[in-house]
């Protein structure tokens, strides 16, 4: 399961900007203008946004800058725009600057502030969020090992679809690492691990099954 953790650990930065609704004349032009291919235009348009204090914008802008898209590369100043659309609460932006800090890319790694910044995704929903939070817990890394929270987390992001999600919340139910063991609900978690295409799980299932039907 170790090899599992480290498979479903942080993803990249984020590479593409966030789709956005309508709701702001510059953040609007910007994402049209980056759909057109004017990245100068997109630039200029998400900046003003940005400093109006858009969250999307301040993101979006981050993106672009982190990743030379349009104009030079300026990490620095990427992060900084970063850093405000995540403590303006875009869930998006608090992952993306928790796995930069879990890394050490463009900051300073720090596994304890990538796990606050994961938490706060988390507590938003965001899948990936939720399984990185639920690592840190489960390895004890930039936070107290800490079963109870691992199941926790590991079981929100199953319960949105999370394949290797839904195998670790199956085996910790099996062995009861942080929950009530239960050969039930881990049969459950094995089979939505199997339904998306999990062969391992498929087995598993079987042979806890069997077990209950045995008892």
């Amino acid at each position: 399961m170790f090899a599992l953790l480290v498979l479903i650990g942080a993803s990249a930065f984020a590479q593409r900007l966030q789709i956005v609704p309508d709701d702001d004349v510059d953040l609007a032009r910007g994402w049209a203008a980056y759909q057109a291919a004017d990245r100068i235009k997109a630039l200029t348009h998400f900046r003003k946004a940005a400093e109006r204090n858009q969250r999307v914008a301040q993101f979006n802008l981050a993106v672009m800058l982190v990743n030379g898209d349009g104009t030079r590369a300026d990490p620095r100043e990427g992060v900084v725009w970063l850093r405000k659309a995540a403590e303006n609460g875009l869930a998006r932006a608090q992952y993306s600057l928790a796995v930069m800090y879990d890394r050490g890319e463009n900051v300073g790694k720090s596994p304890a502030d990538a796990t606050t910044w994961y938490l706060k995704a988390a507590e938003q929903g965001w899948r990936d969020a939720q399984v990185s939070a639920a690592t840190q817990f489960f390895l004890g890394r930039g936070a107290p090992r800490d079963y109870r929270q691992a199941a926790k987390w590991y079981e929100r992001a199953a319960e949105q679809g999370d394949e290797g999600a839904c195998y670790i919340i199956a085996s910790m139910y099996e062995n009861g690492d942080g929950v009530v063991k239960s050969l039930e609900r881990a049969v459950y978690w094995y089979v939505q691990a199997a339904a998306h295409g999990d062969e391992v799980a498929k087995v598993k299932a079987r042979e806890l099954a069997a077990r209950i039907r045995a008892n």
